[in-house]
């Protein structure tokens, strides 16, 4: 495995404080930092109270490498878990752990990631259209094989349903005229192609921004990804327990959103005019904390990249989690 490239900035966590004063760490407790990556989090945590224990799951075997010099400081508190925090049971079980106090979620792609040309994640410098989050995954897709494979009309379907761009069925068109000449194989050359053919926006974001961020998304199946680890966490947590979750983007947030109005029973009324069969009552499994929480101003100050952050928070009750069929209906 080759180590991470010591060039590559740290990531700064978004809403630090907040995210703790959402988990209120206490004494001895066992908390889950689901989306460990520089282990910002993760570290506060431990600092926050004594006899604390954290375990930072991360599918990016990069990440994992990087934070042994943590691991070593909080030896016997910070367990280092390789894996998807869609599969959080299976894994925590396999370290003996059944419930935990708290669950931190940092969704999206992090600073380490998008300021590695090699990883491929971002426009901004040329490298591989790769954007896998664990690049040694040989069996999993990369952002060159959607690009290069898809039919045109599947195409143009991800990018505007994980890029939210209006423009979708015009810029698959431009990638498949693109690739009949050549495989696409460079953010470069995808960029540019995009750039050609979507105005610039008034806002001065790049043109290719919503097209990289739905080949991301897809590739890493990052909404499926979210449903599962939410499920996960509402398994995990015990009575009381805290979750604390940080999204970057609408379709991040609605799942949020969306999971925590749902368990919460706060889900929206069927309207009037559109009468729907009433599912049978279910027990709340989360009860909301606060509202939704932004970046103060001084945090974007320092640290743009937080603009776009919103933060959730809700704590567990003593209710079984749903079934699998309580949830496909829902």
């Amino acid at each position: 495995m080759t180590a991470p490239r010591s060039s590559t900035p740290r990531h700064v966590p978004v809403m630090l404080a907040e995210v703790l004063a959402a988990l209120a760490p206490k004494a001895g407790a066992i908390y889950v930092d689901a989306t460990f990556g520089a282990g910002g989090y993760a570290t506060a945590l431990l600092e926050a109270a004594p006899r604390t224990a954290v375990f930072g799951i991360d599918r990016d075997p990069e990440a994992l490498v990087a934070a042994a010099p943590l691991a070593r400081r909080f030896a016997g508190r910070l367990t280092l878990v390789a894996g998807r925090f869609g599969d959080m049971v299976g894994l925590l079980i396999g370290a003996g752990v059944r419930g935990v106090d708290g669950i931190a979620f940092d969704l999206g792609v992090s600073s380490m990631h998008l300021d590695d040309p090699e990883r491929g994640f971002s426009f901004r410098a040329d490298g591989p259209l790769d954007m896998r989050m664990d690049a040694t995954d040989s069996t999993q897709a990369r952002a060159a094989d959607a690009v290069n494979r898809l039919p045109e009309a599947e195409l143009a379907r991800v990018i505007r349903r994980f890029g939210e761009e209006k423009l979708a069925a015009r810029i698959a068109r431009a990638i498949v005229a693109a690739r009949a000449r050549a495989p696409l194989e460079r953010t470069g050359e995808l960029a540019e192609i995009v750039r050609r053919v979507v105005p610039r926006a008034r806002d001065g974001i790049d043109p290719a921004t919503r097209t990289f961020q739905a080949l991301r998304i897809y590739v890493n199946d990052e909404l499926g990804e979210i449903e599962r680890g939410l499920a996960a966490a509402e398994i995990l947590l015990k009575a009381g327990g805290r979750l604390a979750v940080v999204s970057f983007h609408s379709l991040e947030d609605r799942a949020v959103k969306t999971f925590l109005a749902e368990r919460s029973g706060r889900s929206p009324s069927p309207s009037r005019h559109r009468p729907i069969p009433q599912a049978p009552a279910r027990t709340p499994t989360f009860r909301l904390i606060a509202g939704i929480r932004r970046p103060s101003e001084a945090e974007i100050a320092t640290n743009p990249r937080a603009r776009s952050g919103r933060l959730r928070a809700a704590e567990r009750t003593d209710a079984p989690p749903w079934s699998d069929a309580e949830r496909r209906a829902a």
